[in-house]
């Protein structure tokens, strides 16, 4: 197992960011903030699949109000994006759990100080973003599109709160092509202790999304860096999550939910394995316990992934192969795979 950076620890609500807690999976609400009930209902929604924290924009001041019955809707810890009007950061802080801001975009020091000041009195922490895309004019005349300019940003914003005793903070660093994302997260890794929130930012539609993210993401993970994340893509942000969680299951991060292993077919395949991965996973992703099914569609690797699987099938001309606690248990014909095996798991699940 990889060692991971040691960070400080942040209480964000109900959860612990940095330190030894477990990397959290967070998401954003693509929901209209002012509409409470469709957005604690995107809430729940994310709440069902495994999203750890939820972000939601409050661009105006009746958004930031909308921020109370929204809290008092949801169990996850809640976190407020702010821009710019220190007004509105005022009045969020008083119903969430984290504030996502940067001090240096939201005016004058006296402004500054009187967010720094609520923030203290409600315990909430901030986090600072950086974006690539947005950087301050000067640093990108000192660096243009470097990965240095970010983490200088950061510095110089944390310097603003630091001045002002302030230090419940998460930081995040990302850019929108992984080489310079992973480049400034291990940049500013080596410089400080704060927690960090990993996400490649405007990473795409599903696909190329994914994959910008998986490396980005997986990569830092991998090398002990990163508190938090986020996969951004152009999707609901159901689908962020899931990716989210994979990316933690990929590197044993995450072991929770049912996990499916499968083959990527071929002449071979005596079952129609796609169609039954994609059931499955449907069927199954509000799962929570821990569960290995292996769908594999002939003897050449079914046999061994199975065994290694709390329940698997193995495709076999004729009829097919069902496997349970690593033994086979009976064999079962085509038109009844899907109803057996999901049988099996909710048996499973349900401690039977």
């Amino acid at each position: 197992m990889f060692r991971q950076r040691k960070s400080r620890k942040v209480k964000v609500g109900k959860l612990y960011i940095g330190g030894d807690a477990a990397v959290a999976v967070q998401s954003m609400t693509t929901t209209d903030t002012t509409d409470a009930k469709a957005t604690v209902e995107q809430i729940h929604g994310l709440e069902e699949l495994g999203c750890d924290i939820v972000r939601v924009s409050a661009p105006t001041m009746d958004a930031a109000k909308s921020l109370k019955e929204i809290k008092e809707n949801i169990n996850i810890p809640l976190v407020v994006d702010i821009h710019f009007d220190y007004r509105i950061a005022l009045e969020a802080v008083k119903y969430v759990d984290k504030l996502r801001i940067n001090p240096g975009n939201i005016g004058s020091s006296d402004k500054v100080q009187q967010v720094v000041k609520a923030c203290r009195d409600y315990s909430v922490p901030m986090r600072i973003g950086v974006n690539l895309g947005s950087l301050e004019r000067d640093l990108f005349e000192k660096y243009g599109y470097a990965p240095e300019a970010m983490v200088e940003s950061a510095m110089r914003h944390l310097k603003i709160l630091e001045d002002l005793n302030f230090y419940d903070t998460i930081v995040s660093l990302k850019a929108s092509d992984v080489p310079r994302m992973v480049r400034a997260y291990r940049l500013f890794a080596e410089k400080t202790d704060y927690p960090l929130h990993l996400g490649v930012t405007e990473a795409g539609s599903k696909i190329p999304g994914t994959v910008k993210s998986a490396m980005g993401i997986g990569m830092l993970l991998f090398e002990g860096i990163g508190d938090t994340i986020r996969v951004s893509l152009s999707e609901d942000p159901k689908e962020e999550v899931k990716v989210g969680k994979q990316i933690l299951r990929a590197l044993g991060l995450r072991n929770d939910g049912v996990q499916v292993t499968s083959c990527p077919t071929c002449a071979r395949t005596e079952i129609d394995v796609i169609r039954l991965v994609e059931q499955l996973e449907n069927a199954t992703e509000k799962l929570k316990k821990p569960l290995k099914v292996a769908v594999m569609g002939c003897a050449v690797n079914g046999p061994g992934e199975s065994k290694k699987a709390d329940i698997g099938i193995v495709g076999a001309p004729g009829n097919h192969l069902l496997y349970k606690d690593g033994k086979i248990v009976k064999r079962i014909n085509d038109n009844e795979i899907y109803e057996v095996l999901l049988k099996e798991i909710n048996e499973k699940v349900n401690g039977n």
